[in-house]
């Protein structure tokens, strides 16, 4: 999967989760950007991400997550 493809996957899972469909997603957004983006929901996040796309995520890689970029890097790097 490119990283394109990789973000756009991200974004929809945002939105889905945080039941916004006006959100949109760079690799610099944090979680300052977008409102309903609490440590609660960067856990359900996290684990939809995990779900659709039939990975987990290490707890050294939840530990590091700042930005959507950062998100994107630890797919990749699956």
């Amino acid at each position: 999967m490119e990283r394109s493809e990789v973000l756009a996957k991200v974004q929809e899972v945002f939105c889905d989760v945080l039941g916004n469909d006006d959100i949109v997603l760079t690799e610099t957004t944090s979680a300052q950007d977008v409102d309903e983006w609490t440590s609660l929901a960067q856990a359900q996040i996290l684990t939809a991400i995990e779900n659709e796309l039939g990975m987990r995520f290490s707890l050294k890689e939840i530990m590091s997550i700042r930005t959507v970029g950062d998100i994107v890097n630890a797919i990749m790097a699956h």
